[in-house]
């Protein structure tokens, strides 16, 4: 459970880091991906053996980390413009209701049993992720841009089921920190690709204060995949249990320190879901 703990307290720092860029006219885009160079490098002081840059494309799951990296960097672009477009909230929605794909998986792959409990509570979850999150008033949307959020929830989902799949089936304990590092050493050189190219049309501008935010996102980023891999090894609570309660711990921990740190202003409605999320947590943790 301490695992589950640590990664939901990282993963919302992760969305406060997030909100400091805003403030601190941080390029989000440059700053992403000296997260994912950082991310790697603490998944290698953390490997407790040597490593051999030649050895790791042996392992089994290599060229998974690889489509993970990949996937890492376009879901975070398709994040960015469903904010743009369509709000934050919008985003929020899609990308912490996305723990629907690993729960089914999980049910359908791993033969993973629920109780009438933990159903209900993952049902709850749904509720209180929704509610939780939507702050932006309704507003017309052209049928086109819809298509935005559904490629986050899928490409969240995705990310969270292939995380599980390759803890249950080629990861080993020991080699998280050195799994981890390969993910985000792939979604660094696939973001440092991407400007690359991007740079033929406009220069590369890289400044300190990008760097030193790339570098204070990608200490939390690194831990936050590296404590939910423990956590899905917990004998008690089962994937789909473990998914519902970081998605859901999340959204209520960050909606919390947003009030705290940042002012933020909380409907009737937010408080609604907070409240869900309470009693999902309950349910999935404790029947």
């Amino acid at each position: 459970m301490l695992d589950l703990l640590l990664s939901i307290l990282f993963s919302s720092l992760i969305f406060v880091i997030f909100k400091l860029f805003d403030t601190h006219k941080v390029q989000t885009i440059y700053a992403i991906i000296i997260n994912y160079v950082t991310a790697c490098l603490v998944g290698i002081l953390f490997y407790n053996k040597p490593v051999q840059l030649y050895e790791i494309p042996k392992n089994d799951w290599f060229y998974g980390t690889l489509l993970l990296g990949v996937l890492f960097i376009v879901v975070f672009n398709l994040m960015a413009k469903t904010s743009q477009r369509l709000g934050v909230s919008v985003a929020s929605v899609a990308t912490k209701m996305s723990l629907v794909i690993p729960v089914i998986l999980g049910l359908i792959l791993y033969n993973e049993k629920l109780s009438f409990f933990k159903t209900s509570g993952i049902i709850l979850a749904l509720a209180a992720v929704y509610f939780a999150s939507v702050k932006d008033a309704p507003r017309a949307i052209q049928k086109r841009t819809l298509l935005l959020p559904v490629m986050v929830f899928l490409g969240s989902g995705i990310i969270d089921a292939s995380i599980k799949y390759m803890e249950e089936n080629h990861v080993s304990t020991n080699e998280f920190p050195i799994f981890s590092a390969t993910v985000f050493g792939a979604a660094a050189c696939t973001g440092i690709l991407f400007i690359l190219l991007r740079s033929f049309k406009k220069p590369l501008k890289l400044n300190f204060k990008n760097v030193l935010g790339g570098i204070a996102l990608g200490v939390p980023n690194f831990f936050s995949i590296f404590f939910l891999l423990r956590a899905l090894q917990n004998e008690t609570l089962n994937s789909a249990s473990i998914f519902t309660l970081n998605n859901v711990a999340i959204v209520m921990f960050s909606t919390l320190l947003g009030i705290v740190l940042f002012k933020e202003k909380i409907s009737p409605k937010n408080w609604g879901g907070i409240l869900l999320a309470v009693i999902s947590i309950i349910l999935v943790a404790f029947f």
